[in-house]
């Protein structure tokens, strides 16, 4: 028996076969690099960080360009502290507003300045062009369908895990 199956048998952790763990450094790579490539980019190019573009394009998809903190928080795949001090910073640069949502106890709204869609607006070629250079064309039109399909079971595995007791994840 292999040090591995003794392992598993007394842990019950099913160890990852060759073929898995060279799947998963793969994919580690991508969740390591790719954000922080980006990153780099973004704030050599517009003066943004990759999170910060993130949360200025979210809002500038929505009505109004506003959008609750709680739910821009979670769109943003950010803990409400993080997006908070990020959203201050932005702020101060006059790209995003807050306000209170009158009645709803401490809920604030987040809303994109006309500085802050100018911004959006001009960093997204960039980062598009990034995106293109660093991910989409290095795959082939099966290995796009394939990321896809990876992309949205792991969202959903990830968002069954952390749903509150008796609620259904988004």
């Amino acid at each position: 028996m292999t040090r591995e199956g003794a392992a598993a048998r007394s842990t019950g952790t099913r160890w990852l076969s060759d073929d898995e763990r060279a799947a998963w450094l793969a994919n580690s790579a991508i969740m390591i690099s790719l954000p922080a490539a980006l990153d780099a980019r973004m704030q050599r190019e517009s003066e943004l960080t990759f999170f910060e573009y993130i949360v200025l394009s979210v809002l500038s998809e929505e009505p109004e360009r506003t959008m609750r903190m709680s739910r821009l928080a979670a769109r943003a795949a950010a803990s409400l502290s993080r997006l908070s001090h990020v959203v201050g910073r932005l702020e101060k640069r006059g790209l995003i507003a807050r306000s209170r949502i009158p009645g709803a106890g401490r809920a604030t709204n987040a809303t994109l300045t006309e500085a802050g869609h100018q911004v959006v607006v001009a960093a997204a070629p960039g980062h598009v062009t990034a995106v293109r250079e660093y991910l989409i064309d290095q795959l082939e039109p099966c290995d796009l369908a394939a990321l896809s399909r990876i992309g949205t079971a792991v969202e959903a595995a990830i968002n069954r895990a952390t749903a509150p007791s008796g609620t259904s994840a988004p």
